[in-house]
């Protein structure tokens, strides 16, 4: 006699650059479970694409069912939008907004990297997927999600685009030959665009690797949704580095790399870990920390507070290994914060941008087993050139004259080794 008890269950097939990795289980009472697949698992490594760098770093990774109650995975989890989007999807979707399944199934084929997430039909659903809840009587179903209008007031709203031959945008899709994110105003913080196309910037004058950005009139945006938006003229747009030619390339967060939730994204790790990581697993490895410490030190520099465990990424132009991906949301966050004085996370035990010094960094190049020496020149190149060219430059950009105000101020109290007169 059955006595299990029947829940019903939904399934998504995860894959990558056509390659199939796992199935997501969405069960009626609550529970996730992202099992990987057999035929992936049995690919050898060079034949494998990547989807975590969790599994180049421990072997046992591929083997273990991720389970989960209502939100997904952190894999998964931070794939989702946060913030002003996530409320506005999740109320055009009517479903709470840590119910991450329905979400991750509305943003199927539209999910950053290379990751899509298919819909399994009833029947379909591959028994190695369901071996994992033994007391429950697995009734699969069809995936259901719908869609519908909505209008929100939003703190700052992020969407997919593409660029038209005749330079207009078209917002909602993601995958032509030009494909970029745009950033619409701010109606909590005034002028967020001008002050992040002006910080990144001042970034890739110092040596960070950027892509292409714009600042974009609000009137060349076409099928925005209808959202309140500020009496601001113009959106930032980045073009987006997980798309080429049309093709999706795989990334990831290391919110994701480190298996945290998106609200854990300024807790539990450190700079350090972030390092050890680019080193023993990039294939570029000393290139990448290099990069990273020049990024250090231009986010102190700079007075962002904000560069926490999603504001660094992986990219998989090779598909087995990673590597650092070009910056994004560098933002100078000071003139939004009063008196902040720390950036994100912990760097030689230390947050406080005015107490950090080259010690600091020798320490945390010391911690990581990095080349002290090897990092030492790129951060004197980045110092030199930001003293030799962001007083001038800051005049020429279009951040708010208050914001240039408040980081020459900052740029005045930072210790005498970091100091921009």
């Amino acid at each position: 006699m059955n006595t299990k008890r029947k829940e019903y269950v939904e399934g998504l097939m995860l894959s990558i650059n056509n390659q199939e990795v796992g199935v997501i289980s969405h069960y009626s009472g609550g529970k996730n479970i992202f099992v990987f697949s057999p035929n992936y698992i049995a690919l050898p490594g060079p034949k494998r694409n990547t989807f975590t760098m969790s599994q180049l770093i421990d072997e046992r990774y591929l083997q273990q069912p991720l389970i989960s109650s209502q939100r997904l995975p952190p894999v998964l989890s931070n794939l989702l939008p946060e913030g002003a989007l996530r409320q506005w999807m999740a109320q055009s979707l009517k479903v709470h907004i840590d119910n991450e399944f329905i979400l991750l199934v509305h943003m199927a084929g539209s999910l950053p990297g290379g990751v899509i997430a298919a819909p399994i039909v009833v029947g379909q659903m591959p028994a190695w997927a369901l071996d994992h809840r033994e007391q429950v009587e697995a009734v699969q179903i069809d995936v259901e999600h719908s869609q519908t209008k909505f209008s929100l007031a939003g703190v700052q709203m992020k969407f997919s685009s593409v660029r038209n031959q005749d330079g207009r945008f078209n917002i909602g899709t993601d995958a032509n030959q030009d494909s970029w994110i745009i950033k619409t105003p701010s109606t909590v913080h005034k002028y967020v665009p001008y002050n992040e196309f002006s910080a990144m910037r001042l970034a890739e004058a110092v040596g960070v690797d950027i892509p292409e950005i714009k600042l974009v009139k609000l009137s060349d945006l076409d099928n925005l949704p209808n959202i309140q938006l500020p009496n601001e003229q113009h959106a930032y747009a980045i073009k987006r580095f997980d798309r080429s030619h049309g093709q999706r390339i795989h990334t990831e967060d290391f919110a994701q790399i480190f298996g945290v939730y998106p609200h854990e994204k300024y807790k539990k790790h450190n700079y350090e870990q972030i390092a050890d990581a680019l080193y023993s697993s990039s294939h570029q490895a000393l290139k990448d920390v290099q990069q990273m410490a020049r990024r250090l030190l231009v986010n102190i520099l700079l007075a962002n507070g904000d560069a926490h465990l999603k504001n660094w990424s992986v990219i998989y132009t090779d598909p087995q290994r990673p590597k650092l991906s070009p910056a994004y949301d560098i933002v100078s966050t000071l003139p939004y914060v009063n008196d902040e004085t720390e950036f994100a996370l912990n760097m030689a035990g230390n947050k406080n941008w005015y107490q950090v010094n080259m010690t600091s960094f020798e320490t945390w190049s010391n911690r990581v087993g990095l080349p002290w020496q090897a990092i030492k020149v790129h951060l004197i190149d980045t110092l030199e050139k930001a003293r030799s060219a962001w007083p001038q430059l800051l005049t020429e950009l279009p951040i708010h004259e208050a914001h240039k105000k408040t980081l020459r101020a900052h740029w005045s109290k930072l210790h005498d080794d970091f100091r921009i007169e």
